[in-house]
């Protein structure tokens, strides 16, 4: 099944898309200088998304919850699906996220598009 996945920021509009996950509730690297214009692709910024008790327990509970979720929708037949993951500017958590979810997936065999909806706007 193919799986296009993708960031996006809340403040740009919702997206479309047949799943969408907030992410809010990571640690925000905005609101660190030396951070604040890099993205979520950069090692020290994504390292500071996901190197957390907040991050660490999320993606432990939603990584089996993906796989599950993802192979129920194959089983009933679909071909892909669009995910979304979702922050405030789209440029920092969500491109995090949507990039270590994209490894995760694509190591479990699916065909995945990532794509970062908002990276170049601020």
């Amino acid at each position: 099944m193919q799986v296009v996945l993708f960031s996006f920021g809340f403040k740009h509009g919702p997206p479309a898309a047949d799943s969408v996950w907030d992410i809010r509730f990571l640690p925000n690297p905005y609101y660190i200088p030396d951070m604040k214009n890099k993205t979520g692709q950069v090692p020290a910024v994504a390292q500071y998304v996901l190197d957390n008790s907040a991050a660490r327990d999320f993606l432990g509970r939603f990584e089996p919850c993906i796989e599950s979720f993802l192979a129920r929708h194959e089983e009933a037949g679909r071909d892909s699906i669009c995910l979304a993951v979702g922050c405030t500017g789209g440029r920092h958590r969500s491109v995090a996220v949507a990039e270590h979810l994209g490894k995760f997936l694509a190591e479990k065999n699916y065909d995945v598009q990532l794509y970062h909806r908002d990276i170049e706007k601020e």
